[in-house]
């Protein structure tokens, strides 16, 4: 049971999937920090220095919603743009991979049988 265990955890995607809970975590702070202390006062010099997390209708707490909404649209961006990113560079890498010697010679042969053929 343990070697299961150990087999378990030393899987790569396991290994790379806490990595992602990791830095989602860390990811998840810059967030908050950037929509609390830029982008709401952002808003607020259009809005009248309104502070959104202030926002009530009776007891719930609107602003706090609208805060957390704006947090999820900002990772949900970043995270589009990284796996757009990684998309591109993957895709740039297989069109420049070159042929080898043997997809030459298998391409040539190829060829050659074509304009037997005709």
């Amino acid at each position: 049971m343990l070697q299961d265990f150990k087999d378990f955890i030393t899987r790569g995607n396991v290994l790379d999937l806490a990595v992602g809970v990791i830095i989602g975590g860390a990811f998840s702070k810059i967030v908050t920090a950037l929509t609390k202390y830029l982008l709401n006062p952002f808003i607020g010099l259009f809005l009248g220095h309104i502070d959104l997390s202030s926002l009530r209708f009776g007891k719930f707490r609107i602003g706090d919603f609208l805060n957390a909404v704006i947090e999820f649209i900002i990772i949900a961006f970043v995270v589009f743009l990284i796996v757009k990113f990684f998309q591109h560079w993957q895709h740039k890498k297989v069109v420049t991979k070159k042929p080898s010697a043997e997809e030459k010679y298998l391409q040539e042969i190829r060829d050659l049988l074509k304009t037997q053929k005709q």
